[in-house]
This record gives structure tokens, sequence and C-alpha cells, in this order.
């Protein structure tokens, strides 16, 4: 059966993807570089990833024959990155700050996440190559990936600023901060503990609570995806809560709880209760959901995996 091919790749575009940076050098030891949205985890032992490559590339050859490659996993705010790596510039390195990676290909800065990779196996696949890489050093930030979808980019950030600014009522603002396996609970002014809320200001957005963590309970907080939506029947109160990492340094106040021995029983708050049993059993797969509903009843849509 024959395809129209840009039919068939629209079609493909419709699946939500992260965007990276496929790294190599050349034989003088110049780097090179293209975007790719081809990307995809293999194995965890041994460790493989593989992207695709055109064979109409012009780094086809150069990449074939390479000992490794690096895959640099933008965040959302290179999008920049992208566009540069995208075209036919001159010197495309020049818009980034790079180094070395433990294996030898370029590694950026300020991406979510970079992998360092032998060439492990180049699997012939129609009018492209699979690259397989063996994982010979990575690095993972914590920053939030950028998206794209139908030809343009999306990040979680854009979304959930629309759904902060249209929240109606009071709203508060709550995280799952995790540090070594340990998220911190903090007093809820009755003997037992909660997670970290603040309450958002009209004009505020997910500063208000990265300001609110690191001035009362010292360490810096670094929000991540979105994990849960819910309303308090009772209070009226809309609740937005985010997966983050809490950055090093001596906590002021509360207490960082090992995911294996939280303090559920001393939980009062029924919602965040099961909010954090949650998170702990969702850890241990490494796939997380994002909740919504009410503190009673609602849903899990699992969207996002761990890096």
């Amino acid at each position: 059966m024959t395809f129209d091919a840009r039919a068939l790749r629209d079609a493909f575009g419709a699946f939500l993807t992260g965007v990276t940076v496929v790294t190599t050098v050349d034989d003088a030891g110049s780097p090179i570089g293209f975007t790719a949205n081809s990307f995809t985890s293999v194995s965890l032992d041994p460790p493989l990833l593989l992207v695709c490559l055109a064979k109409t590339s012009r780094n086809y050859a150069t990449l074939t024959r390479a000992r490794g490659f690096g895959v640099n996993i933008l965040s959302e705010g290179q999008k920049d990155v992208s566009n540069t790596f995208a075209r036919p510039v001159e010197d495309r390195f020049a818009a980034v700050q790079w180094q070395a990676g433990p294996f030898g290909s370029p590694v950026f800065d300020a991406v979510a996440a970079w992998f360092d990779c032998a060439m492990h196996e180049v699997v012939d696949a129609g009018d492209h190559v699979i690259l397989l890489g063996r994982v010979e050093g990575f690095d993972n930030s914590g920053k939030t990936g950028l998206g794209y979808a139908r030809g343009g980019y999306f990040t979680p950030a854009l979304a959930e600023k629309s759904l902060l600014a249209n929240a109606d009522g009071s709203l508060l603002l709550g995280t799952v901060a995790e540090r070594d396996g340990a998220i911190l609970l903090v007093d809820d002014g009755k003997g037992g503990w909660t997670l970290p809320f603040v309450e958002k200001a009209e004009r505020e957005g997910m500063e208000a609570l990265e300001a609110h963590v690191a001035a009362d309970f010292g360490p810096a907080l670094q929000t991540g995806l979105l994990y849960s939506v819910y309303e308090d029947t009772k209070t009226g109160r809309q609740h937005v809560v985010y997966r983050a990492s809490l950055g090093e340094g001596v906590l002021k106040a509360g207490r960082l709880f090992p995911l294996e021995a939280l303090p559920t029983n001393d939980v009062a708050d029924g919602a965040v209760r099961e909010l954090v049993r949650r998170f702990a059993q969702e850890s241990t797969l490494g796939n997380f959901g994002v909740y919504f509903g009410n503190q009673e009843k609602g849903r899990v849509h699992a969207v996002a995996a761990k890096g």
C-alpha cells in the first residue's frame, strides 16, 4: 500500500514528543549536531537509547561511522536552541554553552538531561537508520523538557499558567518537594503533617510557591510537572500541587521523610494523605499521573514518566 508521505508525516506528528539535539564530533574533532524528536529510551540493563536519522541527512556519513553520539534533551526555555540546530547555520555551537561529555560527544548546559553514548548498533530502517547508543554517562537537571506536536512547540508551564490564570476563587499552590528519596512535610498547626501550601494572589504564578518554600523552609525549590488539581468542596478552595526538586541546604522548618516511611497516619487532611501515598507508590514504578477531582473523588491521568 502506498501512502501520501506528507499525510503520513502529519499523522506521525500527532504524537507529543520532547525535543533533542543529537551531537557527535567529525574526523577532525569538530562538533556537529542536529535537532531531532525521534528519541526513545530502550533498555536499562544494558543502558540503551535510540535516535533515528534520515539517510538524506548531511550528517549521515559522520554519524553512522562515529564511535558515539550525545543526546541533549532540551528544556522548555530552549526553543531557540532547537531552531538553531534545525537550520543550516554556519556555527550552531556558538548558540550554546557546551563541553565534551565523558565519552567525548558535546553535551549542553541548561538542558533537561543529556546522555553521552557509545555507538551500540546501526540498524537499517527504510529511508532512515536507527542509531542505538549505549549510555556511558548522563546528567538529569530536573528541568522540564520542551514539547513538540503537530509542527509546533509547547511547554507544560504555558498550560499551567493558563490553568492558574483562569482559576476561580481562592487557590492554594502546593508541592511534593523531593530530595534524595524523601519528601518535605510541614507542621499543619494541629500536631500533624501536611505538604507546603501557599495562597496564590491574583497576579502570582508558580514563583509564589518557590518563594514561599525558600523563605520559610530554607532550600530552593525547582518546580516540576503538575501533579494534582482538586477542590475541597467543604471550603470551596482549589488546590494545585506540583512535583518539585528540593535543593541542598539545612531545613529551617518541616522535615524530610523517606518515601518508604511516610507518617501517613499523622496527615489529618485526607486529600493530602492520599496524595503522598500515591506519590510514594508511583515513585517505585517511575510513572506519575495527574489527579483531577475533589478531596474525595477524582481520576488519575497517567501522563508522565520519571527521568
